[in-house]
């Protein structure tokens, strides 16, 4: 009889999820199939999910998602075949690097406070329209969004503050909060000129916004930005790239944003640098610490493009990681 690795035992129970079994019964089983089957639908049939995590509720919301072509750009130092190999193993499609969006809404006492903006209905990619309408069949008003706790000033992150063509603001009441390194780097005199040419759009619009609005508020690592919720400074990605990290009684949660992006592809290899990662040492660097953090202290973790709902886990595997989705 071959033996099992811990990787066997944590694919039979993704698999296991994905035919309706319980981990606990998955764990006994011996067969090894193609790492967390449970990820390989791509569009949601209901376009939210609720959890509870303590006393916060947190909901899952989907956006869309980035159907992008295979570039081999996207990770500097591996090829399209072996992003390819690693959706495979992750029961992915290999069509192209299915990349989804999901906002998190949380529910902290009857206040909503929402983590990022979305896309801004097709602003950011024309099929990612669903964060409106799927927020309203959650049951969550967009004018009771009290607090917007931003990660980080990409395109699909924050393209929902603003509407399209006018950049009036989507969240007049709402107060903004963000890192002050992400917000001073982006706004400091001179950066768009400063910017890769792709970038350009992105700082003109906003250089051009966001120092006119009133409700930004700019916080440090380590503020608690809602109650129970934390900002953790997360750089390497952006600046001042944020995760947030949300306790309540003895249970915790890690929302991770952009550390770990894409599991399929950055849980096996963490040593991989997306084009995307603005410093690629300091992102590999940034991931590892979180990760281990939330291994070590037995944690959920949920990430905006992790595969939706986005909640799962983490374990070590050598050099890398597992993650195993969270159905339940």
């Amino acid at each position: 009889m071959s033996k099992l690795s811990r990787r066997d035992v944590i694919v039979s129970a993704g698999m296991a999820t994905a035919f309706g079994l319980s981990s606990r019964l998955a764990i006994d089983m011996s067969p090894a199939y193609a790492q967390a089957a449970a990820q390989a639908a791509l569009e949601p049939t209901v376009g939210f999910k609720k959890y509870k995590v303590g006393d916060i509720e947190v909901t899952a919301v989907y956006d869309g998602i980035w159907k992008k072509p295979h570039d081999p750009g996207f990770i500097k130092n591996a090829s399209v075949e072996e992003t390819k190999a690693a959706l495979t193993a992750a029961g992915q499609t290999t069509e192209f690097m299915p990349i989804p969006l999901t906002v998190y809404v949380l529910n902290i006492g009857g206040k909503f406070y929402m983590i990022d903006s979305g896309s801004g209905v097709g602003q950011w990619q024309p099929n990612a329209v669903n964060l409106p309408g799927n927020m309203e069949k959650a049951g969550i008003d967009f004018k009771k969004i009290s607090t917007i706790l931003i990660s980080h000033f990409h395109p699909d992150h924050i393209s929902g503050l603003m509407e399209k063509g006018t950049n009036n603001p989507v969240f007049p009441n709402a107060e903004i909060i963000v890192q002050d390194v992400e917000y001073n780097w982006w706004t400091e005199p001179g950066r768009v000129e400063k910017l890769p040419e792709a970038r350009k759009g992105l700082g003109t619009r906003i250089n051009a916004v966001f120092p006119n609005w009133k409700n930004f508020k700019l916080v440090k690592d380590g503020t608690e930005v809602a109650p129970g919720v934390r900002l953790i400074n997360a750089p390497g990605h952006t600046p001042g790239h944020a995760a947030f990290h949300l306790s309540s009684g003895a249970k915790q949660l890690m929302l991770s944003n952009d550390v770990m992006y894409v599991p399929a592809l950055l849980a096996p290899h963490p040593e991989w640098q997306g084009a995307y990662d603005q410093d690629g040492a300091l992102a590999i660097e940034t991931r590892r610490n979180l990760v281990n953090r939330v291994i070590a202290e037995k944690m959920m973790i949920c990430g905006a493009h992790f595969p939706f709902p986005g909640f799962g886990s983490f374990a070590k595997d050598g050099n890398g990681y597992i993650f195993t989705p969270e159905t339940a």
